[in-house]
């Protein structure tokens, strides 16, 4: 496959050129993250490199980085860029993923030396139109500075979305670029970049782009609907949320120019990084343990109760489990009308994650009603997470709505079973189990409500109990495959078709 997107031309000793790819994302683990964007933006472009492709990683130089242990250099000093009225002036800094793909820091101490990546507690930062607009445009300068020049620019979520806008109009006569096709990755349409129209000159676009035809929203500017408009290709992370987006329901005010573009919009699920998420290799659990030999979870099960101060007598009892944002969207509505429900059933129950005010305040105050039964940490620590996984029976996903979802990944490879909603990746990645053929995943149900979600967890319990079952289906979750070979073989394919609309331009 990846011989048929390299280009038609040869260097002088006809050895056909390896397709450059720029993967410009605003967050990328492990440098910065706050969420799954990091996850992709830390694995993916590896599973491309080793499928072949030149690919470098652009993202910003923050704080977070400058403060970790990672091996910087400065890569190339002053690179200018405008921003509004502004000529910025700045270096680009390097390090490497896995000792062999390179990412490009972009330094600028007054926009990324902050605690934070995008705002505080009270809200966005107020200059995050100028601070990734200098990104966009610093990537593009960049690559003409460098004469790295990407066949593709792969660029994720709205922070980057103006890049494609970039390609089309301020660069459009640059003959470096002539051959370059943009394809924009949607991981959350909810979370689109809408700014005021007062802020519409730092982008330094044309004024009659300011129109509803363009990148105006509803007298805003959108940087995410100026991405759809103008990149050769679209992505979303499941098959599912690609149809999802098209509707009113999931399409957050842009489902009709999705449907617009919708011979342009393909569904490619994420994939696990099984060098960190498998409990066979990983080093943050009890005791390694894998699909042929199972004993080791017992032990990690063992772990988790005394890490979390429970009662021993979950040793033996079905744990459940839920890490996640503390959000609406991730259905912790329907949690918080269960949670009184589970503490009255012979069950023991493990949260951790952190969120909305309201939902920080509701499971700290059933932590301090149940102690002993209820394991409860509101924040993230990621060695906790491992032990979550590797420790509980059960894993609870009840999504209002679900782009892709990592942690249902995760929690099959560990041999938690998923309780999810049936939206989105969630329903990509979980098949239903039917005990009569001893096929499925996981268990599934449709209706957002309480009754639903409740339903299909007294389903599991009863399951539960016949451990022959019970084994079958953790088994055959644990040898589910979603490795990121997979989903970079068809970003490749969703490549060659935008590269195939610039040769015709």
């Amino acid at each position: 496959m990846l011989a048929d997107l390299k280009r038609d031309f040869e260097n002088e000793g006809g050895i056909v050129a390896p397709l450059k790819i720029l993967f410009l994302a605003s967050e990328v683990d492990p440098l910065a993250k706050t969420g799954g964007l990091a996850d992709v933006a830390g694995a993916l472009p590896i599973a491309l490199h080793e499928l072949g492709c030149d690919i470098r990683i652009a993202t910003p130089f923050y704080r977070h980085i400058k403060e970790g242990n990672f091996d910087i250099e400065l890569f190339m000093k002053g690179i200018t860029v405008q921003v509004g009225r502004l000529r910025l002036t700045d270096d680009v800094y390097c390090t490497y993923l896995n000792k062999k793909v390179p990412v490009y820091l972009f330094n600028k101490e007054e926009f990324y030396d902050r605690n934070q990546l995008y705002g505080t507690h009270n809200g966005d930062y107020f200059d995050n139109v100028e601070r990734f607009v200098y990104l966009s445009k610093g990537a593009l300068e960049f690559c003409l500075k460098s004469e790295f020049i990407p066949d593709i620019i792969h660029c994720n979520d709205w922070h980057a979305a103006l890049v494609p806008v970039y390609l089309k109009t301020l660069y459009k006569e640059e003959p470096l670029f002539k051959r370059t096709a943009s394809v924009l990755t949607i991981h959350n349409l909810a979370y689109q970049g809408i700014y005021p129209p007062d802020e519409y000159s730092v982008t330094g676009l044309p004024n009659e782009l300011y129109t509803p035809e363009g990148i105006e929203f509803w007298g805003n500017i959108n940087f995410l609907k100026g991405g759809i408009l103008f990149a050769d290709a679209i992505t979303t992370v499941s098959k599912r949320y690609s149809h999802e987006i098209q509707s009113p329901e999931f399409g957050f005010g842009l489902d009709d120019i999705l449907r617009n573009r919708r011979a342009d919009l393909y569904g490619i699920l994420n994939g696990v990084k099984y060098s960190v998420w498998d409990p066979s290799v990983d080093p943050f659990i009890a005791k390694k343990y894998d699909v042929s030999h199972l004993s080791g979870k017992k032990a990690c099960k063992k772990d988790l109760v005394n890490a979390l101060h429970m009662d021993p007598s979950y040793m033996n009892k079905p744990i459940l489990a839920v890490i996640s944002r503390l959000t609406e969207q991730k259905g912790c509505d329907l949690l918080g009308e269960i949670v009184n429900e589970l503490m009255r059933m012979d069950v023991g129950f493990v949260l951790l994650g952190e969120g909305e005010r309201k939902y920080n305040k509701m499971f700290g105050a059933v932590r301090r009603e149940h102690i002993g039964k209820a394991g409860i940490i509101i924040g993230y620590n990621n060695q906790l997470a491992h032990k979550i996984m590797a420790g509980a029976d059960i894993f609870l996903m009840p999504s209002r709505y679900e782009p892709c979802g990592l942690t249902q990944m995760y929690a099959l490879r560990y041999g938690a079973v998923p309780i999810v909603r049936d939206t989105g990746g969630l329903s990509d990645t979980i098949q239903e189990f039917v005990p009569e053929t001893g096929k499925g995943t996981g268990f599934k149900f449709l209706d957002y409500s309480a009754s639903s979600f409740m339903e299909e967890i007294k389903n599991a319990l009863q399951l539960f109990e016949n451990k022959n079952m019970w084994t079958r289906i953790v088994k055959n979750g644990m040898k589910a495959d979603f490795s990121w070979k997979r989903s970079a073989q068809k970003y490749l394919e969703v490549y060659k078709k935008a590269s195939a609309t610039t040769s015709l331009a």
